[in-house]
C-alpha cells in the first residue's frame, strides 16, 4: 500500500490516507463508516501495523477495482478525495527523532567531492552517519525558503528514504530488511557554506524545511528490490542527478545492521541512504538554488517531490 499524511478543507490537521492513482482515502472516516478499528496518523499505523493491517485490507476489499469516489459509502461521508482537493504533508510530518543519514554512500559522489572533503575521494570503510533535525522536514510540495542572511549556498541531494517498522537492536544483516516498513523519497537539502564553516554536517543540513519528504510511503512488500531503483533530481526541468540505488557503497541491510549496533531503532525512524553524484557545489562553476527554482526529486516506483525555492518571509 501507499500511505500519505494529508489535510483537506474539512479536516485541516494532517492525518492518514491511502493513496491510489490520483485519489486519497481518508482512513479514519472510511474506517468509522465500516465500524473498523483504524489509526488516523502514519506513526500510529507504523507502530502497530500488524494490528491495523486486517482493517486496512477490509477497506480495500470494499473498494475492489473501483475508484475511491465510486464507493458510495466513502464518497457520501467525504472520505474519498482527488489529489488536487487535498494538501499532502510529509508522510511523517514530525519525526520523533532526528533523521539518520548516510554520507558519501555512492562512489561517484565521493569522487566528485574529493577536492573539497577530507576523504580525498576515497570510499569509506564503514558507514558514515549524521543526522538532520526533525524540524527540517518539509512537505513533498512545500516551499524551500532562501535566506541570504543564513546561507547563500543551498544545494540538493536526492535520496531513497527508509522507514523502520519495528523495534530492533544489534540487528543481523541477514534480517535487516524485515525491519523495514517502507520507502519514501527524500531530499537532503544542504547549506554548503554552513557545512564548511561549522566543520560538520548537522547545522548545514538542519535548516527549517531542508528535508522535503514523500509524497508517500510505499510499503516494503511493494518494492521488489530497493537496491535497484533509479533516482534523479531536476532543477527547472534540467537533470542534475541521475543514479541507481545499486550504486550504493553500503546497502540498506548493512547500514541498518551497523546503525543498530548498541543503539535501538524504533518504528517510524527514518534513514536517508545517501545521494548519487551531480550535486551543485562540486560543479564548475558551483551551482546553488536560486529564488524561483523548481526542484524535482524522484525515486522509481515511489514518486516525485516538487519544491519551489522562495525568498524568506520576514
Amino acid at each position: 500500500m501507499r500511505f500519505v499524511s494529508f489535510s483537506s478543507s474539512q479536516i485541516p490537521r494532517a492525518h492518514l490516507g491511502i493513496l491510489r492513482n490520483d485519489e486519497v482515502l481518508d482512513v479514519d472516516l472510511a474506517g468509522r463508516a465500516l465500524g473498523l478499528d483504524v489509526p488516523d496518523q502514519v506513526l500510529t499505523l507504523i507502530e502497530d501495523y500488524d494490528r491495523y493491517l486486517p482493517a486496512l485490507q477490509t477497506l480495500m476489499e470494499k473498494v475492489q477495482s473501483r475508484s475511491f469516489r465510486e464507493v458510495k459509502t466513502f464518497s457520501e461521508i467525504g472520505a474519498a478525495h482527488t489529489l488536487n482537493e487535498v494538501r499532502l504533508a510529509a508522510p511523517i510530518p514530525r519525526p520523533r527523532k532526528n533523521i539518520y543519514c548516510l554520507a558519501v554512500n555512492y562512489k561517484a559522489h565521493a569522487e566528485e567531492t574529493a577536492s573539497q572533503r577530507d576523504h580525498k575521494g576515497q570510499t569509506p570503510n564503514i558507514p558514515v552517519f549524521f543526522t538532520k533535525s526533525p524540524t527540517s522536514v518539509n512537505d513533498p510540495y512545500g516551499e524551500i525558503e532562501l535566506d541570504p542572511q543564513v546561507s547563500s549556498e543551498l544545494d540538493w541531494e536526492v535520496e531513497l528514504g527508509v522507514i523502520i517498522g519495528k523495534r530492533g537492536k544489534n540487528i543481523p544483516e541477514v534480517e535487516a530488511l524485515s525491519y523495514v516498513f517502507g520507502y519514501t523519497v527524500l531530499n537532503d537539502v544542504t547549506a554548503r557554506d554552513l557545512q564548511k564553516r561549522h566543520k560538520q554536517f548537522f547545522k548545514g543540513k538542519s535548516l527549517d524545511g531542508s528535508c522535503p519528504m514523500g509524497p508517500c510511503i510505499v510499503t516494503a512488500d511493494e518494492i521488489a528490490d530497493p537496491h535497484n531503483l533509479n533516482l534523479s533530481l531536476r532543477i527547472n526541468g534540467e537533470t542534475k542527478q541521475d543514479g541507481n540505488t545499486k550504486m550504493m557503497i553500503f546497502n540498506i541491510k548493512h547500514a541498518i545492521s551497523v546503525l543498530s549496533q548498541g543503539m535501538t531503532l524504533e518504528p517510524g525512524d527514518i534513514l536517508a541512504t545517501g545521494t548519487p553524484s551531480g550535486v551543485g557545489f562540486t560543479r564548475v562553476p558551483p551551482e546553488f538554488l536560486q529564488e524561483g527554482d523548481v526542484m524535482e526529486s524522484e525515486v522509481e516506483g515511489i514518486g516525485v517531490l516538487r519544491n519551489l525555492v522562495v525568498a524568506v518571509k520576514r
